[in-house]
């Protein structure tokens, strides 16, 4: 006599951790369903203020077949501290890229949590770039122009024991898109307009 598995059906969950769960799954399924769907293009504009400042917008994307535009216009700003000829107006751009990694893997972890029914308290993120910048002064060609190591560390506190809630971070920075920029080679075309 053969044993079948019987499987039970899947309770369906609601909003967790402010994350809309049906939307999720139903989304994840559109995608495997339809891969053309996967297909998205971020967009970011620039324009230089004065000195090391610049003001930067983020409106419209492309993603599910579709163009996009957000909610409203996200503007973002960039400078750099008097101590490297800034007037410290904003982070720095490389600051800016630390925010994003954190930022990445803290959304990746509530939207895991959320699809594995765990409840999350609290995830806090610190993230540190050690930069010698001899590089961007063109003092050395020798020492790269970016972050030489990047310690990242995150704190997380939810309704699961503590090897279930490891495995969410894991899997956040697993699957983190900022994650994967920084730490493996992205093609960059560059263009120059001279008007």
């Amino acid at each position: 006599m053969s044993q079948t598995a019987v499987q039970e059906p899947k309770k369906e969950r609601g909003p967790l951790n402010g994350v809309d769960t049906p939307t999720l799954f139903a989304t994840i399924n559109a995608v495997k369903d339809n891969p053309g769907l996967a297909k998205f293009q971020f967009r970011a504009k620039n324009t230089w203020v004065s000195g090391t400042h610049t003001r930067g917008t983020i409106e419209t994307f492309y993603g599910a077949g579709s163009e996009h535009t957000h909610k409203r216009t996200f503007t973002m700003e960039a400078d750099h501290p008097a101590v490297l000829v800034g007037a410290d107006n904003a982070p720095l751009p490389v600051e800016i890229v630390l925010y994003g990694l954190a930022a990445c893997i803290a959304g990746s972890i509530g939207n895991i949590a959320a699809a594995r029914g765990v409840k999350l308290t609290e995830v806090e993120a610190s993230v540190e770039g050690d930069m010698d910048v001899r590089g961007i002064l063109g003092l050395s060609d020798e020492v790269r122009n970016g972050y030489q190591n990047i310690r990242a560390n995150f704190t997380i506190k939810g309704d699961a024991p503590e090897e279930k809630l490891r495995q969410i971070v894991e899997q956040a920075k697993a699957r983190s898109a900022v994650f994967d920029i920084i730490t493996n080679k992205t093609p960059v075309e560059f263009g120059i307009t001279v008007g």
